[in-house]
């Protein structure tokens, strides 16, 4: 069976069991603050399993794009060196909210395997929980029983906390777990050493590939547990190690999954998959990236230098390094392999197809962009060595390889190639005490507290945000939560008008009234999918009746600016063309931002046009048409603009403004006319093919119109009322230019008298001519005459103390006979003499400087630097 085959094969099955089959979430999750990616295939259905909201079905199964890189098995410096292991990877799933359990799940995963797939049943192993005393906890007998009836005895094994007990969090659902494990060793092998004894093990050949979870507690704040009122089932399958089981490969690297891009890989590397070990690490690194790098930009998420972004990047880096050491890739080649990925998985993720053009664009500028951050670190490190053997050393300082990589992403295995072919070595404990630090401080900076739900009263939250600004209520639930030592809570209504922070809209902020007090919410945000209250205290009487409130001025200045993003995508792509596509947004009260796809700057006629149809649709004053709850079809054919990397539903709410249709959960103004008028501040590029406008409305226009009034003003006081300002200040720019270089000229004569001056009194120190002086001037002419001196002979040094707006400087430079036959080395030297002028500096052997505060230490400090020169 082909990769694809498989793929079709599991979820129709589970479709035969009434499971609905439901679409791939994006792997790059932007509305849950506590994961960046999903990891599981449990992610999009996170808030069914805490009960946040209703499942469509009791029964679902699909694939799911995961990205792991952390955790267990999941170290991303191991991937490739190993042939099961990934970053991202699919995950084959089914699930049951409240339907069927253990007994079901168990039945239909061996009918799967056995049966539908014909795998051999004496191959496989089960793990069941084991039990845990201290929690109270019996083993799995009930999961173990159902076992049976398809395994003999020894091939049910027992299992820890550690592998068959499995939590969503430090709180949350949980339960124990069964894990299927397939023994691919040779006969022989298996006659030696039996698979139970290997399972768990970390022997490749002797894997899991299917893990059957059986959520039926829930771990509170004190660790204990309660049992859950809905069970739920939750299985994931290893959809590569899948196909190598199915294709009879030891490798995931080696089925159709991988082998396409490895032989393309191999081509433009001129090497051969299996004949360099070295070599094949490399190429499975690449191959594994590829696929992470490409998925994450087609859901929206660019290299960057923050969270998720950082994530990617990394990624990408490692691939393009071990493509730099081991496969000769000096230039970028990943983007090449661009259209072998889409030509395998396009048809099952179309959006591979769709967003190909900036995938590649933003991969190759990547790559071009770390190359040259390569060749950077490469000069880095040649200075540290130099300076390292200098010292009577080979083996360079930790911190030294630490700031290599943490600020200039320079990795450490790279570090140790390099300085092992020079005959070095790398202080590695050292590296990795700098290493541990940062991890501390990342950790202790995202650390929260959260403690157990307090529960008011029972209910659902329904929000009436689109409708209201405020509404009666009552506190459902609330929680308190500590991060970076403030204390806040959480809190969950009935009915609020309040918008929590999704899509790009900032969350609203407001107050809580009863009779007896009120209380701020501060801010608005959402978490698997419930709308959570943030307040810096607690109401003192939770349970009663409460009128929540909206600071309607800040929800008007949002809902303005949403709009205004709406008509803002509309006129971009009238004016650009239909390629434009939003690629993130962030509506304030204060601003708005809007990042799109496009692969030029945008030119100011551009954007002069486009503010002109922005501003024509405000001022037709077009009214909200608010389509709630709609089929999505129905959506696309009223030509709903649906994005990629977003997760939508069956039924969706669209949002339309005359032409400007889009699907939309957001709080928007009941007519364009409301914006008042729009103004774009900025354009600039945000990575390979992706722009960003930044832009406000309303209040903020009229206050920046108010700014530029008044400058328009004071510049034409400042001119003396000129009928024509333009006119004068051109007028002023060239007297002033005219000015400037008769200036110039003055001080280059100046200079030119000055240099001969001291040439006339260079002495001779021991076959060393030496130049110096002090002068009034300009640190730039003083740079100028230092180089010129130091070739004025074969061994010279020049010292140079200058005065200028009150800013004593030193200027030292040796002739390049001094460096190298003298071991000159004027930063040094520098550094000592600044002192006299209380400053300091540096620089090179052949050239430095140094400021101060203390001008009177001026001359001291040129003696100093002579004395010291040792002449």
């Amino acid at each position: 069976m082909t990769a694809n085959e498989i793929r079709d094969s599991f979820v129709k099955f589970f479709e035969s069991k009434g499971h609905l089959i439901v679409p791939s979430a994006p792997m790059v999750i932007k509305d849950d603050p506590t994961l960046m990616f999903t990891n599981a295939g449990m992610n999009q259905f996170k808030d069914i399993i805490l009960g946040n909201r209703p499942a469509t079905s009791k029964r679902c199964t699909d694939s799911q794009k995961c990205l792991r890189v952390s955790g267990k098995h999941n170290d991303l410096e191991e991937v490739g060196h190993d042939t099961y292991h990934h970053t991202m990877f699919e995950m084959l799933g089914n699930w049951s909210f409240g339907d069927y359990f253990k007994k079901e799940a168990i039945e239909w995963a061996w009918e799967y395997l056995v049966d539908v797939l014909k795998i051999d049943k004496s191959n496989l192993y089960a793990t069941v929980f084991e039990g845990s005393p201290e929690e109270g906890l019996e083993r799995d007998n009930e999961a173990a029983s159902y076992w049976e009836k398809f395994l003999p005895a020894d091939h049910i094994i027992n299992g820890n906390k550690h592998d068959n007990f499995w939590e969503m969090g430090a709180t949350g659902p949980c339960g124990p777990c069964s894990e299927i494990h397939i023994d691919l060793r040779p006969e022989e092998e298996k006659a030696k050493v039996p698979g139970r004894e290997l399972v768990n093990k970390d022997n490749p050949l002797v894997i899991e590939i299917w893990n059957l979870v059986f959520m039926q507690y829930n771990r509170k704040a004190d660790q204990t547990l309660e049992p859950l009122p809905a069970k739920v089932i939750d299985t994931g399958m290893g959809f590569e190690r899948l196909c190598a089981v199915m294709q009879g490969k030891r490798s995931n690297y080696d089925t159709d999954v991988f082998q396409p891009i490895i032989k393309v890989i191999g081509d433009l590397s001129d090497c051969r998959y299996g004949e360099d070990a070295k070599k094949d690490v490399a190429m499975r690194v690449v191959a594994d990236h590829l696929r992470t790098i490409a998925f994450s930009i087609a859901d929206g998420q660019l290299p960057g230098n923050a969270k998720a972004g950082y994530v990617i990047r990394r990624i990408l880096r490692r691939a393009v390094r071990y493509a730099y050491t081991f496969l000769g890739q000096k230039e970028a080649f990943m983007y090449k392999l661009l259209p072998v990925l889409v030509q395998e998985m396009g048809k099952s993720y179309p959006e591979l197809e769709a967003q190909k053009v900036l995938i590649s664009k933003v991969m190759k500028e990547e790559e071009d962009s770390f190359l040259r951050t390569l060749e950077t670190g490469i000069r880095l490190l040649d200075r540290v060595m130099a300076e390292t053997r200098a010292a009577g050393k080979t083996v360079i300082d930790g911190v030294e390889a630490f700031t290599l990589f943490d600020t200039y992403g320079f990795p450490l295995d790279l570090t140790e190639l390099i300085c092992r072919e020079n005959g070095m070595a790398v202080d590695e404990e050292t590296f990795h005490t700098e290493m541990q630090k940062q991890k501390e401080r990342a950790r202790n900076a995202a650390a929260v507290e959260t403690g157990d739900w307090v529960v008011v009263k029972e209910g659902e939250t329904e929000f009436k945000g689109w409708d209201y600004t405020e509404h009666e209520c009552h506190i459902l639930r609330y929680r308190k939560v500590t991060q970076k030592k403030q204390t806040f809570y959480q809190i969950v209504l009935d009915y609020t008008p309040f918008y929590a922070e999704m899509g790009g809209q900032v969350g609203d902020r407001g107050v809580l009234c009863s009779e007896h007090e009120t209380i701020e919410i501060v801010d608005t945000k959402r978490e698997n999918n419930l709308p959570v209250h943030i307040a810096k205290t607690l109401p003192e009487h939770p349970e009663a009746d409460f009128m929540a409130c909206v600071d309607t001025d800040l929800r008007a200045a949002s809902e303005a600016n949403h709009t205004c993003t709406h008509l803002l995508d509309q006129a971009l792509r009238t004016v650009l063309g239909e390629h434009v596509e939003q690629k993130g947004s962030l509506v304030t009260p204060e601003y708005l931002r809007f990042d799109f796809s496009h692969f030029q700057k945008v030119t100011d006629e551009q954007l002069r046009e486009v503010e002109r149809i922005v501003n024509a649709k405000i001022r037709e004053d077009l009214p909200l048409q608010d389509h709630r709850d709609m089929p999505i079809e129905k959506a696309k054919e009223l030509g709903a603009i649906a994005l990629f990397g977003e997760k939508y539903g069956d039924r969706v709410r669209v949002v339309q403004f005359g032409d400007s249709v889009e699907f939309c959960g957001g709080c928007h103004a009941k007519s364009t006319g409301r914006i008042g008028m729009m103004k774009i501040l900025s354009e600039s590029s945000v990575a390979a093919g992706i722009r960003r406008i930044e832009a406000i409305t309303g209040e903020k226009v009229e206050n920046m119109l108010y700014t530029l009034q008044d400058l328009t003003n004071e510049l034409r006081t400042m001119f003396n009322n000129a009928p024509d300002v333009k006119a004068a200040i051109l007028k002023s720019i060239e007297e002033n230019a005219t000015l400037k270089k008769q200036i110039e000229e003055s001080m280059k004569e100046k200079a030119a008298q000055a240099k001969a001056r001291i040439v006339s009194q260079a002495a001779i120190v021991n076959g060393v001519t030496l130049y110096r002086g002090i002068l009034p001037m300009p640190a730039d002419l003083v740079k100028d005459m230092a180089f010129q001196l130091r070739n004025g002979a074969e061994d010279a040094l020049v010292i140079i103390g200058s005065l200028h707006e009150g800013k004593p400087m030193l200027t030292a430079a040796a002739s390049d006979n001094m460096v190298k036959a003298h071991g000159m080395n004027v930063g040094k030297i520098i550094r000592e003499a600044a002192k006299l002028i209380q400053g300091g500096g540096g620089g090179q052997p052949h050239f430095a400087t140094a400021g101060g505060k203390n001008a009177d230490g001026l001359s001291a400090a040129v003696d100093k630097f002579v004395e010291l020169a040792a002449l």
